[in-house]
């Protein structure tokens, strides 16, 4: 027998390697989620609601459209995202700065203001118009961000609030009790934020905002306050939903 009829023994397959699927990492994916954000928050505001197109955002995102619709439903969800990130992320920077004053009138006039001040943004304020302006057409829309706005706010203010009377008179009062804390926090932010929000919704130039809002402001904070140490918050319980 040649060594030319031998059978060559059978070379050994290479086992390909294998590839994982999943989810990225924790810090890819919320760098992935940040960039969509960041650039439909920008599309939203240019083109409106109904002009924005998920095609613009995956290309200004640098991201694909398959992307953006495995973490958000549809344009609504996306939208009210983009709101609610703006308002955390509005919350997160206000709670990293102190407010200032010796007494607790004026470290919650200082709070109050710096809030409004920091919060009255010409983009802000447009994505507030925006979800607005849907509310005819996707009621769910303007009251889910509604909702989500409120909700987020008044954690701020029984952030707030709680910081502000824990070594004062105040923190004895009924109306700073946990359990009308909350209520407190509302009725708070009803006084002293909403009448200027309000405003600047249709306030073409909201730097006319700006010069009022410090008098504004105390003169609020002067009047809850004065509400609050004579037991106006506690008679009103229904406020407590």
């Amino acid at each position: 027998m040649t060594t030319s009829t031998l059978k060559k023994p059978p070379v050994p397959r290479t086992k390909p390697a294998e590839i994982r699927a999943g989810r990225p990492p924790k810090e890819l994916a919320g760098e992935v989620d940040g960039r969509i954000l960041g650039a439909a928050r920008k599309v939203f505001l240019q083109r409106g609601f109904e002009g924005a197109s998920i095609d613009e955002i995956a290309e200004l995102a640098r991201s694909g459209k398959r992307t953006i619709y495995a973490r958000f439903q549809d344009k609504r969800a996306l939208f009210i995202d983009v709101v609610t990130r703006d308002i955390v992320s509005h919350i997160a920077q206000f709670k990293a700065d102190p407010p200032t004053g010796a007494t607790v009138e004026e470290r919650l006039t200082s709070a109050a203001a710096t809030l409004l001040h920091w919060g009255l943004d010409r983009d802000r304020i447009g994505l507030m118009r925006l979800a607005i302006a849907e509310a005819h057409r996707f009621p769910d829309l303007a009251a889910n961000v509604n909702r989500r706005a409120r909700q987020l706010a008044t954690e701020l203010g029984v952030h707030l609030l709680r910081d502000l009377t824990r070594a004062d008179e105040l923190g004895t009062l009924p109306a700073f009790a946990p359990e009308h804390l909350a209520t407190t926090a509302r009725l708070f932010l009803d006084i002293v934020a909403l009448p200027m929000l309000f405003r600047a919704l249709f306030e073409v130039d909201l730097e006319v905002l700006e010069p009022e809002i410090d008098a504004h402001v105390a003169q609020g904070v002067a009047f809850f306050l004065a509400a609050c140490r004579n037991g106006g918050v506690e008679r009103q319980p229904h406020s407590q939903s």
